[in-house]
């Protein structure tokens, strides 16, 4: 492991060295100050508020088979997030993003979403160290203002709970190469504790490590490819992913947006879960999963109604699947009425279908169906 903290040094030693070989000389005296260069100061904020209905018998508004009595409907709070950017300098900016809806339960270990500082020092080389989401596939780029559905996927949680997306705390680089060639690349790089948000310290000596590499194969055509690996409990165990972004004109008004991702890796959570009688290897204990998402918008451009969007992801994921394994399958449609550019204004009404090969009385893994009507507004 110290060879890995050596190394780590080095390269930071060698990236701050290129950083003031390639300032260039101030030839104009009267700014030999940047302490204040283009300060500033944003504050922005997003609502999410969300009915839920469930559509299937003795299943609850989350998902759960009950018997007797259970919640089939209630309105709630998804995200209520603020949201705060100060740029320090013309390289230096901060940033602190909290989700105040989490006091609506238990706000342990939540609320702070991001805390991170970023230099940019080039568009080939810039760096992030805080809280902040690993650049770990498609879904980690998108804030949650912008996504075309009602959340995130299903993966990504399932992920996010073994420390390979969701909030981490860590430092990355990343940046771009090739911007006006052929094949513009962007690279993606970063180390981080890998046992979630807001803990005081790592909860052992080792780090997850992960890399990621896009490629622009066309204009709106993407390609992605992601690696990493990381330990629980001194055991060692990898995650890789590959996806497809692409957007296609299809009239003036409408066009066609797609993603699509892969993944697969070592189900920590689980693994630390088990008690010591019941644990197997670490190997056994894997992740899968896939999802195409199709988006169609159409541009109304009317003064009170900017869009509309149709769209239906469908997701395959195994969790486990090597033991106990449990197939599910989720298809989202959707309609999306966007009042607002940029999804200022939007309202989303879906139901999310929801398959278990095996249905597990009493508990989420039981086939249902949900409606879900949710309102945001982003300020």
């Amino acid at each position: 492991m110290k060879y890995k903290i050596y190394v780590s040094l080095f390269a930071l030693m060698l990236f701050a060295g290129n950083i003031k070989a390639s300032q260039k000389n101030l030839s104009d005296s009267t700014n030999l100050n940047y302490s204040a260069f283009k300060r500033s100061l944003s504050i922005s904020g997003l609502m999410q508020l969300r009915y839920t209905y469930s559509l299937s018998d003795n299943i609850d508004v989350n998902g759960k088979n009950y018997e007797g009595t259970g919640i089939t409907n209630s309105f709630s709070l998804r995200r209520i997030r603020v949201q705060t950017r100060a740029n320090i300098n013309d390289h230096f900016d901060a940033n602190i993003l909290m989700n105040l809806a989490e006091f609506s339960a238990d706000p342990k270990n939540k609320v702070l979403e991001n805390a991170f500082v970023r230099y940019h020092h080039s568009k080939a080389f810039n760096i992030q160290f805080g809280q902040f989401r690993p650049f770990f596939g498609p879904e980690d780029m998108l804030p949650a203002d912008i996504i075309k559905s009602l959340d995130y996927s299903n993966q990504y949680n399932l992920f996010g709970a073994s420390g390979w997306q969701s909030f981490q705390l860590g430092a990355a680089v990343y940046g771009d190469f090739n911007s006006n060639g052929k094949l513009p690349l962007h690279y993606y790089a970063g180390v981080d504790n890998g046992n979630n948000r807001n803990q005081p310290a790592d909860n052992d000596n080792r780090k997850h490590y992960y890399g990621r590499l896009e490629a622009d194969l066309a204009k709106d055509f993407r390609i992605g490819f992601n690696g990493g690996t990381g330990t629980a409990r001194n055991k060692t165990g990898n995650a890789w992913g590959a996806d497809i972004t692409a957007t296609l004109p299809l009239s003036n008004r409408l066009k066609f947006e797609l993603m699509s991702e892969y993944k697969e890796g070592a189900n920590f959570a689980e693994y630390i879960a088990a008690s010591d009688a019941e644990r197997l290897d670490l190997y056994q204990y894997k992740n899968r999963g896939f999802y195409v998402f199709p988006n169609f918008r159409y541009e109304c451009r009317h003064p009170r109604l900017r869009s509309v969007e149709f769209s239906s992801r469908y997701e395959y994921l195994q969790e486990n699947y090597r033991i106990n394994d449990n197939l599910r399958q989720t298809v989202t449609p959707m309609i999306s009425l966007e009042f607002a550019d940029d999804y200022y204004a939007r309202l989303e009404v879906g139901c999310i279908i929801d398959m278990y090969k095996h249905n597990i009385p009493l508990s989420t893994q039981y086939t249902h169906n949900t409606g879900v009507v949710q309102l945001q507004v982003r300020f």
